[in-house]
């Protein structure tokens, strides 16, 4: 072969190598990019927060196995190559038996009020009952139209996801999924367990592919829409519910009233002090305020221990907790102090 032979072999071979990365490029650029709003709805203590943080990575909403936990409608992003979604942990819909039950009642009803798809959490280890068909009809009447056999047809995509399958053998799982398949007509349905981390990618993906093409909202390395107030004061409250469970009244709210950074001195260097996050940790009787407190402060102290680098990061320096615990009387039922305490 001649050195003109080996020339031309070797600009057809870099034709061919751009070719193939040109194609590459191309099915690349094909893959949609997708992103929007997913509604994270069930019954109270369904396993809302912990798929959503399982899903993030990290904790962003409470955790819990007391009951309506989760007291707002909390956004974790979740980014991806392709896609975003912005999961939206809702309270637990349930018949509300005070004003701050009502309350998070609207608070379900403005997170369901603009949302791409809804993802419908059912318990692998609990029978479908009132609760959960009471929320069908809620988002059948926002979500579907009702055909003329009776049948309805989905606006949006409702995706069920069988929560805590590590429960069940499975035999008892295909049973379970063969009935959640004759209770509504969804678009998909996906058993996962996120405690275990068991098909959480399949979750990922079955959300991805029904949800819309859109751009991406948020920076890519953004996980939550919480400021460092609202994130500092779930942390507190679901600190004091892991610790102390059943004994906690449930008419414990947190506030943080302010983070107070070290301001520099007269020179213009850095002043290494410590920001100082002033909690207010508020209960509706005077008897709840020891449970709070512990012996000796026992409970204040576990918590502020347990905290101490989790809100280091979110302040960005280190960080004193100063805890104070409150009464205010009745504010589950008390329009203005329901107001004073974010609800």
């Amino acid at each position: 072969m001649t050195q003109s032979d080996d020339q031309n072999e070797a600009v057809n071979m870099a034709v061919a190598v751009s070719v193939q990365d040109a194609d590459r490029t191309h099915e690349a650029s094909e893959v949609p990019y997708r992103s929007g709003f997913v509604a994270v709805v069930g019954r109270p203590n369904v396993g809302k927060s912990t798929l959503i943080n399982a899903l993030i990575g990290k904790q962003i909403a409470i955790a819990s196995s007391r009951p309506e936990t989760t007291r707002k409608a909390i956004r974790g992003i979740l980014t991806t190559e392709h896609a975003q979604l912005v999961l939206v942990d809702t309270p637990g819909i349930h018949r509300p038996r005070t004003l701050l039950g009502q309350r998070l009642n609207d608070v379900v009803e403005e997170s369901l009020s603009d949302v791409d798809e809804v993802a419908f959490l059912l318990p692998a280890d609990q029978e479908i009952g009132p609760g959960d068909k009471r929320i069908l009809s809620r988002l059948r009447t926002d979500f579907a139209v009702k055909r003329e056999d009776g049948t309805f047809s989905w606006k949006i995509p409702l995706i069920a996801i069988v929560t805590k399958i590590d429960e069940l053998n499975r035999q008892a799982l295909i049973n379970k999924l063969i009935e959640i398949n004759g209770f509504a007509d969804f678009t998909d349905i996906v058993p996962v367990s996120a405690l275990e981390y068991d098909n959480l990618d399949e979750v990922k993906k079955v959300l991805i592919e029904h949800m819309p093409e859109g751009p991406k909202m948020y920076p890519t390395d953004m996980i939550s829409e919480e400021r460092p107030e609202e994130t500092i004061a779930e942390l507190v409250r679901g600190t004091f519910l892991e610790a102390l469970d059943d004994e906690l009244p449930h008419s414990l709210a947190v506030v943080v009233d302010s983070i107070d950074y070290p301001q520099d001195n007269e020179t213009g260097a850095g002043y290494d002090g410590k920001a100082e996050v002033h909690v207010s940790i508020y209960v509706e009787r005077d008897s709840q305020k020891p449970i709070i407190i512990g012996k000796g402060a026992s409970n204040l102290t576990y918590v502020k221990k347990k905290l101490r680098t989790p809100v280091n990061r979110i302040v960005g320096q280190k960080a004193k907790l100063d805890l104070h615990v409150k009464v205010a009387k009745g504010w589950q039922s008390d329009p203005k102090q329901l107001e004073r305490l974010g609800f």
